[in-house]
């Protein structure tokens, strides 16, 4: 499956959350931007090295007025001991049947794994930016895409 494309509104889901209970895409249309970060296996250096990104530079990313929230097929489990061990303060996400990860055409074939992608949805559930593979490791291109995206939203281009 293909990943939906930018310009186009995102595929709603709601999936268990580290952080206790559920988190729904749609829960945030009018409220925040979302930086959906999809990434292959906790506990690996990759995706250590990515959320520290997301870690480091939180407020940031909130002081924007966005919500990260990163997103594997790990059990639930396993996320919360990896939430834990890097003190993230946002929501991990278990996508354990590895159903939105196809939404977003994300699953890697043959493996029961998200790829690496990064999808930045503006206020209105609508995608506007994708960073993909290791481009998406660096998270400074995540927190550079949200700003162009609140800046469209308050008409400054």
């Amino acid at each position: 499956m293909a990943s939906p494309a930018i310009g186009t509104v995102a595929p709603d889901f709601t999936l268990p959350a580290t952080t206790g209970g559920s988190i729904s895409l749609s829960g945030f249309r009018g409220k925040k931007n979302v930086v959906l970060a999809f990434f292959p296996k906790a506990f690996t250096g990759g995706c250590t090295k990515e959320a520290q990104g997301f870690q480091a530079d939180i407020q940031k990313f909130e002081a924007g007025g966005n919500q990260v929230l990163m997103v594997s097929t790990d059990d639930l489990e396993t996320l919360g001991r990896w939430a834990e061990s890097l003190k993230a303060a946002f929501p991990m996400l278990s996508d354990a049947d590895g159903k939105v990860a196809e939404a977003y055409g994300v699953m890697t074939p043959g493996r029961k794994m998200a790829a690496r992608a990064t999808f930045i949805i503006d206020r209105a559930g609508v995608i506007r930016e994708v960073q993909q593979g290791g481009e998406a490791i660096d998270t400074t291109g995540a927190l550079a895409a949200c700003a162009r995206v609140s800046a469209a939203q308050h008409g400054k281009q």
